[in-house]
């Protein structure tokens, strides 16, 4: 396979072709601690925030890592308190360059993947980098 055949392949993958469907969620009002326990038990960088069943908002790692530089009590403080709101989000059939410029300028790692209002999954920076690292197709 020559390079140019491998660059045209990158640019018809879908978020749907790299994401995540393994998501954590939590409702608003849960525990900061429980949710970032459920995040390192799946093995995630973030947990969608449900109110319902409409996405309410995004917790990521950092957001844990600065409510814990906060010196709040995480088994009690609300992910509310430290979630993003209303984060961006693609869809399935967003093109994956499309999704790493999106994140790439509003600094994110992590955005919901959403069909029809309804959560498919997450894709994080990792998993769009991953589409850069190829291995050679073996020689003959």
């Amino acid at each position: 396979m020559r390079w140019a055949e491998v660059s045209d392949d990158r640019r018809t993958l879908t978020v749907r072709d790299l994401m995540t469907t393994r998501v954590v969620t939590a409702s608003p009002d849960d525990p900061v601690a429980y949710t970032a326990a459920a995040m390192v038990e799946q093995k995630v960088g973030s947990a969608l925030i449900m109110q319902g069943r409409l996405l309410a908002g995004i917790l990521t790692e950092r957001d844990v890592l600065r409510a814990a530089a906060s010196g709040s009590d995480l088994r009690s403080s609300p992910v509310s308190a430290w979630m993003t709101q209303d984060p961006e989000q693609a869809s399935p059939e967003t093109l994956a360059e499309d999704a790493i410029q999106l994140m790439l300028l509003h600094g994110f790692r992590h955005l919901p993947v959403l069909e029809a209002r309804e959560v498919r999954g997450v894709v994080s920076l990792r998993d769009l980098a991953a589409i850069r690292i190829r291995r050679p197709a073996a020689r003959a």
